[in-house]
């Protein structure tokens, strides 16, 4: 199976800190046959929301890598006991090592360095992103299923127009989204806001 694992740590943590964890990582998806197929450093960020604790900056690190699912149980164990580390978030992308290297092939992400990009660029929507949106809405045609798109946390650009300035996320009747994608786009907005990528209560984005 494929996973993706994203990782904050704190910004003071050292570089030498940040390469112990994947070097961890690589271990511990070694014992079970897997590998690493994508690690991924994507800098310092400034959340879209302060945490709990009032924590505004993290460093993100992300990965893909195939394994059993109860390797899963091992790196959180070892996410647990390290203090350097925020936040983390595993998500299942796909059953079989051909879809995990397809998946690695198409990866974008505006908030990576070396993979930057955005799916939405490469899809059929007009330059003009809001008249796109809004004309869909007008004839209450999905514009997810229109350009073969599927809302991702780890791109913005595919959800954050239906995040209000009040953090609401805009029900289907309004945006003119199918059930199905509107349930897609509520569960990834969901899972980004849970990584400090959106806020909470505004429509802002970690930065």
């Amino acid at each position: 199976m494929i996973y993706e694992l994203a990782i904050v740590v704190k910004t003071e943590a050292t570089e030498e800190q940040r390469a112990a964890i994947q070097t961890m990582l690589a271990e511990v998806v070694a014992t079970d046959g897997g590998e690493i197929l994508l690690s991924d450093d994507w800098g310092n960020k400034h959340f879209a929301q302060a945490t709990s604790k009032g924590v505004k900056t993290g460093h993100y690190l992300f990965f893909i890598y195939s394994g059993n699912g109860t390797i899963n149980l091992e790196v959180a164990r070892r996410i647990g006991i390290n203090e350097t580390i925020i936040k983390t978030m595993t998500i299942k992308l796909a059953d079989s090592k051909e879809e995990g290297e397809a998946i690695v092939k198409k990866f974008k992400s505006p908030f990576s360095k070396k993979f930057n990009g955005s799916i939405v660029d490469d899809g059929d929507a007009d330059n003009d992103l809001e008249k796109d949106k809004k004309r869909f809405a007008r004839r209450k045609t999905c514009w997810f299923a229109s350009n073969c798109i599927t809302p991702d946390w780890k791109d913005p650009k595919t959800y954050a127009w239906l995040v209000n300035e009040f953090g609401k996320i805009n029900p289907g009747r309004v945006s003119g989204i199918s059930r199905k994608a509107h349930r897609r786009a509520d569960t990834a907005i969901k899972r980004a806001r849970n990584m400090g990528v959106v806020s909470h209560i505004t429509n802002n984005l970690a930065e």
